[in-house]
């Protein structure tokens, strides 16, 4: 798992977070889901059968479909085990339902925990919307198409994808700086060949 949400997630391998804050920041990393739709999912949402996908509310009540890892479908099975399908997903340690602030408090809390290990994430203002676009980036670097992006994440207009695509060549530009190119290239004279020549006019 790769990028700022993997190095929350883990460290060489080893979970930085566990529990239900691993599960809220898999979830988000995932599915690109903004904080207050994560808040507002219900067991009734997921669906964690052959294919496993989750139903998404976003802006306006809009609704969308995203697909889970089979990683993220274990570890929502578990913690949704005898919960009705109204209950929420997640929940704080009350057990009520946990809201897009809590989302926030718990992004803070493993972003400190992890600095311990990655000091140059104190550098970072890290959200959940920071996990957003990391999950759109590490799409777009996939090869998936920018309008699947669109889809996948829930915006209303193209322009607001096409963000993530500026910022990927921009990176690519930055790459490309860093490739020295020889100032002189040696090109060998073409010299005639007189048999070539002689064969390619029985032709």
């Amino acid at each position: 798992m790769p990028g700022l949400a993997g190095q929350i997630l883990n460290y060489r391998g080893v979970k930085i977070v566990t529990g239900r804050d691993y599960s809220v920041l898999l979830f988000l990393y995932n599915t690109g889901a903004r904080a207050d739709e994560a808040a507002r999912l219900t067991a009734g949402d997921l669906s964690l059968g052959r294919s496993c996908s989750v139903r998404l509310v976003g802006k306006a009540d809009k609704i969308r479909d995203c697909p889970l890892w089979p990683q993220t479908a274990e570890v929502l099975k578990a913690l949704i085990r005898n919960r009705a399908a109204s209950e929420s997903v997640f929940l704080n340690r009350l057990g009520q339902p946990l809201t897009r602030f809590g989302i926030y408090n718990l992004v803070r809390r493993a972003v400190a925990q992890a600095t311990l290990t990655l000091p140059l994430l104190s550098q970072k203002r890290i959200s959940p919307h920071c996990v957003r676009h990391t999950c759109a980036v590490h799409l777009l670097r996939s090869g998936v198409d920018i309008n699947t992006i669109r889809a996948w994440l829930g915006h209303v207009s193209l322009d607001t994808t096409n963000i993530y695509a500026e910022v990927d060549l921009e990176m690519k530009a930055k790459a490309l700086e860093r490739c020295d190119m020889p100032d002189k290239v040696s090109v060998k004279r073409w010299r005639k060949g007189h048999n070539l020549i002689s064969f390619l006019k029985t032709l």
